[in-house]
């Protein structure tokens, strides 16, 4: 017999959260605005959040003296680009930082973050951008050599771009261009993992309005650097046995999830995730009616396998609604937010 269900509101609840996240730019490295939007969040709840050094956040949202504990990880760093170098012609070089993609950042309207505090706008586009000039527009391949930040401001020079306040090392935030749609879909960069962010955000307050008694301890870790490799590298608490990421669930081509699903990873490009949290995952989508797929990712990794690479000796696990178009314009839908908080549930035995 299925297990008396979360409310659906609650997955309305978790994307509000994840787009108003999202209206927080937070490229991996500047993330101090959206982490405080996340410690306010667990705040105002009834919880009592801790910023690490490393700029993450950590919450204990139940402590069960003598049970195996759990931690759920997810992160609020995003792609983004870094100035690389200020052209003579006063625009700008960009280094990406993450897995940021020029074709999938060509035309997007940015935002450049100065280290004064300034705010300068501007839009990524290809070296010679004007199809009427450009002979060689179509066969150029697109790199971050090859496209360039054009500034929203009267520069032409170095020097001119100088007197802004812009310096090599400043910050480029791409627009994030968030909707949701009256059918349910939710569109916009960075729902990796913005999204997962918000589904955790919902739970907490679930666990509170509820007054839920939780079986075993268990904490979230909101997460940094992710998308360099080492966000989930520290910050483990004592007594935990399982950690599980919550990220973005891939759906493409050989996979089948779909946006509506919570998809459960079996294996992506760093191994097999531990048979026993898997197990137990299923089980939990059948258990609580959560429509789910189990699928292995050809190029993922996640937060959690950080944390076993630093020598953490814990089962480790990776669930997360379905995402369409991973690191470029992102969609998924409330259904696949459901589906996740259906399955943090049932693995909780609530």
């Amino acid at each position: 017999m299925k297990k008396e269900l979360i409310s659906y509101e609650y997955a309305e609840r978790a994307v509000g959260y994840t787009a108003e996240l999202l209206a927080i730019d937070s490229p991996t490295g500047f993330t101090a605005k959206a982490v405080k939007y996340v410690a306010d969040k667990l705040s105002s709840f009834g919880y009592s959040p801790k910023i690490t050094k490393k700029g993450g956040v950590t919450v204990c949202l139940a402590d069960v003296p003598g049970s195996e504990g759990l931690l759920l990880e997810a992160h609020t760093d995003t792609l983004g680009a870094m100035v690389a170098e200020i052209k003579g012609s006063g625009r700008l070089r960009v280094t990406n930082l993450g897995g940021m993609r020029a074709e999938n950042a060509e035309a997007e309207n940015v935002k450049v973050y100065t280290r004064s505090g300034g705010v300068i706008e501007g839009t990524l586009q290809l070296c010679n951008a004007s199809v009427h000039v450009n002979g060689s527009y179509g066969d150029t391949k697109r790199s971050f050599d090859t496209t360039e930040v054009v500034l929203d401001a009267d520069c032409n020079s170095a020097d001119g771009v100088k007197a802004l306040g812009i310096e090599v090392g400043d910050i480029v935030a791409f627009d994030p261009r968030t909707r949701v749609t009256d059918t349910g879909y939710i569109k916009s960069r960075f729902l990796d993992d913005k999204l997962s962010v918000g589904i955790l955000l919902a739970f907490a307050e679930y666990i509170k309005e509820e007054k839920i008694t939780l079986k075993r301890s268990l904490y979230l870790h909101i997460t940094v650097y992710e998308e360099v490799g080492h966000g989930g590298a520290s910050s483990v608490p004592a007594g935990i046995s399982e950690a599980i990421s919550v990220d973005m669930g891939c759906v493409g081509d050989g996979l089948s999830c779909t946006e509506r699903q919570v998809s459960i990873c079996a294996k992506d490009s760093g191994g097999p995730y531990s048979y026993e949290v898997v197990g137990k995952l299923i089980s939990a989508a059948k258990e609580t009616g959560a429509d789910y797929a189990v699928d292995v990712y050809p190029h993922y990794g996640s937060d959690v396998e950080a944390t076993l690479g630093a020598g953490s000796d814990i089962r480790h696990g990776l669930i997360g609604a379905g995402v369409y178009a991973s690191h470029g314009y992102e969609r998924s839908h409330k259904d696949g937010v459901y589906n996740t908080l259906k399955v943090i549930f049932g693995y909780l035995e609530i």
